[in-house]
C-alpha cells in the first residue's frame, strides 16, 4: 500500500493530510492519483467508501495550487446537493494550507446563496462543485465564465444519468474549453456510462476497484417479514444495540420515512427523518445533528445511500429491499468504512424476494434467511431462486413434469403416445372439407 508521500504531491497538501491523519492511500487513490497527475483523462469505477473523492480531489488540488488563474479552474458535477456539500467540505479541509478556494452550487437555497454562487461562477472561486440543474439556471443568466476551466470531474455519473441529467451534462460541457482534463467516476459501468464517456473523454485510462461487492467488515443479516411486522422488527433489532451510536434505516418511500421516524420518536428514540420532501435547511440541520451524535437514528430514502460521508455508522437497516441491486451495496456501504466493522439488517417481505435474489446474484453470495422472533410471529417462507443452482428453477420443474409418467384411472403408468385426445365435432367437420392445396399437389 502506497503512502501519500510517494505521489510527489505539493507540500501544503501533505501538511493537510498529516493533520487529518491520512497516511496510506486506498486502492482507488493508488491507481487514480498518478494518472490524474499526468494530465490524462480517466474513467474510474469504484463504490462508495473506497476513498474515490480524495482520489480526484488531491491530484486536482495539487495542480490548482501550482497554477495561477483569474477564474474557475475546476468544475465538479454531482447528482445531489448533499454530495455537493460533502465534496466542498472535503476540499476545504484538504485545501486549508493552500490558496485554492471552493464553492458549492446547488438548489434549495435563498437569494443570498444565489448571489454567492453567481460571484463564484463569475470567477470568484478556483473550484466549483455543482448539481447540473442549478448550474444550468445560472448559465441561462449569461454571466457564467468557464473559459478558464482546465479540469472537469463527474462524480456519481451513473446516478446523474439515472436521475435524467444526460442532456443537462452535455449542455454544460459545451460551455467548457475543448482543451481540458476530464475525469469520470461511477459505481457501475452500464452502457449509458460508456456512451457518455465516449462523448466527453479523450483516450481515457480506465481503472476499476471493488465493483458491487460489500465491504468485508459488514455482517449481513436477512429477516423474512410480512409488511405489518416490520415496525416491531425494527424495534427488536434496535433493542439490544444500545452500544450502536449511529444507525441509518432506509425506506423505499417518503411516506414510510415519515411514519417510521414518527413512530420511533414516540417510542423514545433519538430519531430524525430525511427525504427530498424536507426543505434544504431542515435536511442540512438533520445531517449536522446526525454527524454530531445529537441524533442517533436517521430514517432516510436513497437520497442518503450514495456520497454522504458520515463516518462511524454502526448499523444499516434496510426496511425495504432497494429496487436496484447496486443500491443495496451503496446502502450497506454506509457502514464498515475505512476497514472498520458494521452490521446490515435487511427485512424481506414476499413482494421483495425476487429483488433480493437479484442482490444475491450481484454480490455472488447466498445469505441465510432468518424468521422473526416468536413474539412477533412467523414471517413468510423464502421463495426466491437459489443463486447456486444451475439454470432456472422453472425450467427444471418443467423438465420434471415431462419426465413424470402419466397414469390411467387404475393408477398404472400410461405412455404419453397412448393418450390420444378425442377430436371435437368441429375438428372432424373441418378435416372433411376439401383442401385446395392438397388437391393441386396431387394434380401436379
Amino acid at each position: 500500500m502506497k503512502k501519500f508521500t510517494d505521489f510527489g504531491l505539493n507540500e501544503t497538501l501533505l501538511d493537510a493530510l498529516f493533520y487529518m491523519n491520512f497516511e496510506e492511500a486506498t486502492e482507488i487513490q493508488e491507481k487514480a492519483i498518478p494518472t490524474i497527475l499526468e494530465g490524462k483523462d480517466l474513467i474510474g469505477c469504484a463504490q462508495t467508501g473506497t476513498g474515490k473523492t480524495a482520489a480526484f480531489v488531491l491530484p486536482t488540488l495539487n495542480q490548482v495550487a501550482e497554477e495561477e488563474s483569474d477564474g474557475v479552474q475546476v468544475l465538479i458535477l454531482c447528482p445531489t446537493r448533499e454530495l455537493a456539500i460533502q465534496i466542498e467540505q472535503q476540499i476545504q479541509g484538504i485545501a486549508y494550507f493552500t490558496n485554492a478556494s471552493c464553492y458549492a452550487v446547488y438548489g434549495g437555497g435563498d437569494g443570498v446563496s444565489w448571489e454567492g454562487e453567481a460571484d463564484a461562477l463569475k470567477g470568484g472561486a478556483d473550484i466549483v462543485v455543482a448539481t447540473p440543474g442549478r448550474l444550468l439556471a445560472h448559465i441561462a443568466r449569461g454571466y457564467v465564465k468557464f473559459d478558464t476551466v482546465k479540469h472537469l470531474i463527474l462524480d456519481e455519473a451513473d446516478r446523474m444519468l439515472d436521475i435524467g441529467f444526460f442532456d443537462d451534462i452535455i449542455k454544460i460541457i459545451k460551455q467548457l474549453p475543448e482543451e481540458r482534463q476530464s475525469l469520470m467516476f461511477s459505481a457501475t459501468m452500464a452502457p449509458k456510462i460508456r456512451q457518455l464517456a465516449k462523448q466527453i473523454l479523450k483516450d481515457p485510462e480506465e481503472i476499476s476497484v471493488a465493483i458491487s461487492k460489500p465491504a468485508e467488515g459488514v455482517t449481513q443479516k436477512v429477516i423474512l417479514a410480512h409488511e405489518e411486522q416490520k415496525v416491531k422488527l425494527v424495534q427488536h433489532v434496535l433493542g439490544d444495540k444500545d452500544d450502536f451510536n449511529s444507525i441509518i434505516i432506509f425506506c423505499s418511500t417518503k411516506k414510510k420515512v415519515e411514519k417510521l421516524a414518527r413512530t420511533l420518536k414516540q417510542r423514545g428514540y433519538a430519531c430524525q427523518g430525511i427525504s427530498s420532501d424536507y426543505e434544504q435547511e431542515a435536511r442540512e440541520e438533520a445531517l449536522r445533528d446526525f454527524r454530531s451524535g445529537k441524533t442517533r437514528i436517521m430514517v432516510a430514502t436513497d437520497v442518503m445511500s450514495r456520497g454522504i460521508d458520515i463516518k462511524g455508522i454502526d448499523l444499516v437497516i434496510n426496511y425495504d429491499v432497494p429496487g436496484d441491486a447496486e443500491d443495496y451495496v451503496h446502502r450497506i456501504g454506509r457502514t464498515a468504512r475505512a476497514k472498520t466493522e458494521g452490521m446490515a439488517v435487511t427485512l424481506v417481505c414476499t413482494d421483495d424476494m425476487f429483488k433480493f435474489s437479484k442482490i444475491e446474484r450481484l454480490i455472488d453470495r447466498e445469505l441465510d434467511k432468518e424468521q422473526p422472533p416468536k413474539h412477533i410471529g412467523e414471517g413468510p417462507q423464502w421463495k426466491g431462486p437459489s443463486t447456486k443452482g444451475k439454470g432456472r428453477k422453472g425450467s427444471n420443474q418443467r423438465n420434471k413434469r415431462k419426465d413424470k409418467p402419466r397414469r390411467d384411472k387404475a393408477g398404472k403408468d400410461k405412455p404419453r403416445e397412448d393418450r390420444k385426445k378425442e377430436k371435437s365435432k368441429n375438428r372432424l367437420m373441418y378435416e372433411a372439407l376439401p383442401n385446395p392445396r392438397k388437391d393441386t399437389a396431387k394434380a401436379e
